[in-house]
């Protein structure tokens, strides 16, 4: 059907709607709902009725119909996440003016103080609760049954935060390894997580950082952390030459975003006068098929710093994301957090060119039958998203004459390490742990 006369149904919709004329706008919509065919049409047409309506729930009603037709709706699902609460107004900036940034935010260095003696508290790598340093006084953090929920995409790149980073915090670069880390309180100066460097302040700065949205807290210490190394070591057979430092431990982001929709495509294929694929039939025929393929994943990982070792991008396979907690900053207390580099919206472009591969070889594989295939990713959507701090340890061993990276999952102690060429082709005899791991026991 020729949609010319529904798209300009619509178009005199939206004049009679700019010019306050909502009795007519009605008109020329119903119309529009009647004869058209489009699912854009009918989708932009339902988000100007739900511009129409007076009451919550017949507006409601108008932005369900709209994300039925086409759930990528951007306007309308911001719309709606007014409509629930869920976003402001008065956050939603205007593309055509210059944001202004939120000035800084300063960290209450004593609110983490031991109520007993007035010492600083740290996290215990337990999952539950704040110690204090000096006199061993807790508290336990309540987050039971509390599980991280994902930020709706939509809604916060309407808003200053899906385009800037509006809180300022005091970062230090590590000049023996370039690591960044977010500067606690009051802190001058800091050893680098990865290289344990104690002379990392090459230089103080100020940027512009987003606070988490969820957190996997450390599951257990040092001592163990070094145990799991240990066990490491003895299963690929050989004995680092040299001391090697205990494992330190920190948080690390990432960004999971999960994604649905559809990749529409369109192909041609053989078919024979049966209606059966077959290109060896004398009767076949060329015939054009077009359609839309469901789009669902959940978690999809991405480092949210530039350059990561191999090892520890293998590592992030092994955590159990499903139990990532909200983001409280009293699971950050004694712990060094990285700064992340990868703004949100750079990493939105980077999970949706990777996740519309993905799924256009997997088309590839499963459609086969199809020649010329054209895909388009329009209706292929970041449903939500959330930066995320996961509990990491690391160290590095001598071999060699070469350093060799560890990465253990503070987690659950799963173990990814870098292996010198000749101990991934050969065993070697274990000298034992005291022989190479300087002393924690």
């Amino acid at each position: 059907m020729d949609e010319t006369y529904n798209r300009n149904l619509f178009k005199n919709a939206e004049i009679a709607l700019k010019d306050g004329d909502k009795k007519m706008a009605r008109r020329y919509l119903e119309r529009l709902f009647l004869s058209s065919r489009d699912y854009d049409l009918l989708a932009d047409g339902w988000y100007y009725m739900s511009q129409i309506e007076d009451s919550p729930a017949e507006k409601r009603k108008a932005l369900e119909q709209a994300l039925s037709y086409r759930m990528t709706h951007a306007r309308a699902r911001r719309a709606l996440a007014v409509l629930d609460g869920r976003l402001k107004a008065d956050e939603i900036i205007n593309p055509d003016e210059k944001p202004v940034l939120a000035g800084d935010s300063k960290t209450d260095a004593d609110r983490f103080m031991c109520p007993n003696c007035g010492a600083r508290m740290s996290f215990a790598p337990d999952g539950q609760s704040l110690v204090c340093d000096f006199c061993s006084s807790g508290g336990a953090v309540d987050t039971t049954g509390n599980l991280a929920e994902e930020k709706d995409f939509f809604s916060t790149m309407a808003t200053l935060r899906g385009h800037s980073t509006p809180n300022a915090q005091k970062i230090f670069h590590c000049s023996g390894c370039g690591a960044e880390f977010i500067l606690p309180a009051n802190d001058i100066s800091e050893n680098c997580a990865y290289c344990g460097s104690p002379y990392v302040v090459s230089h103080e700065k100020t940027r512009e950082l987003l606070d988490p949205d969820a957190i996997i807290p450390h599951a257990f210490n040092q001592r163990q952390a070094a145990q799991y190394l240990v066990a490491w070591v003895q299963k690929n057979a050989f004995t680092p030459q040299g001391k090697v430092d205990p494992p330190r431990g920190f948080y690390l982001p990432i960004w999971t975003f999960d994604f649905g929709g559809v990749i529409s495509y369109s192909g041609q294929r053989y078919e024979d006068d049966d209606n059966i694929f077959n290109q060896r039939s004398r009767n076949r025929k060329v015939v054009t098929e077009s359609g839309d393929y469901p789009v669902y994943i959940d978690d999809l990982i991405l480092p949210a710093n530039k350059k990561m070792n191999q090892e520890a991008l293998a590592l992030l396979e092994t955590y159990a994301f499903r139990e990532a907690k909200p983001y409280d900053a009293r699971y950050l207390v004694g712990w060094a957090a990285e700064a992340y580099e990868v703004e949100l919206g750079d990493a939105s472009l980077k999970a949706r060119d990777r996740a519309y591969k993905g799924y256009k070889k997997k088309m590839q594989r499963d459609m086969s039958y199809l020649m010329n295939m054209h895909t388009s990713s329009a209706n292929m959507a970041i449903d939500s998203y959330k930066l995320l701090m996961l509990p990491i340890w690391v160290t590095t061993y001598p071999y060699g004459g070469e350093e060799y990276h560890v990465f253990i999952n503070g987690q659950n102690g799963a173990v990814r390490g870098e292996l010198p060429k000749e101990v991934a082709k050969a065993n070697k005899k274990n000298a034992g742990i005291m022989g190479w791991l300087d002393e924690i026991f």
